[in-house]
């Protein structure tokens, strides 16, 4: 078993929601599986991307004291109405007891003209899901 996170790098985002999933992972004690989904994914570039994400989740994990929790990356690639799929595709295969996503805050327009990631995760997923977001 372990605790999914979809990973997006470099965000206030992305700190809270792998602080969580950490933490989730600490107190289950398993794994903290990390999927990182890229609009593409050059094969020559993938190791570089790869080792860039792993220096910054380990450089947060030690920052918020989670540096002994056990933890994988992997990398994906797929379009925005892509990401559900793949994510819980990614969370399922890693028999996740749970799953970590961030979420955007956004204007109630821009809810309604835009299709929700979060959403359709949120109502597809087999886990729990933990949903969390930056602070106003």
């Amino acid at each position: 078993m372990t605790v999914a996170l979809a990973h997006q790098a470099s965000s206030p985002i992305g700190r809270i929601a792998l602080q969580e999933a950490a933490r989730e992972a600490k107190l289950r004690d398993v794994e903290l599986a990390i999927i990182h989904v890229v609009e593409s994914v050059d094969l020559d570039l993938a190791d570089a991307h790869r080792a860039g994400l792993s220096d910054e989740v380990e450089k947060v994990l030690t920052e918020f004291g989670m540096g002994q929790v056990p933890w994988r990356l992997e990398l994906a690639a797929g379009a925005n109405e892509d990401i559900p799929g793949i994510v819980l595709t990614f969370a399922n295969a890693a028999e996740a007891e749970i799953l970590v996503i961030g979420a955007r805050r956004r204007s109630p327009m821009g809810k309604f003209l835009l299709g929700s990631v979060t959403q359709t995760i949120i109502l597809d997923a087999d886990m729990p899901v933990v949903v969390v977001k930056a602070q106003a």
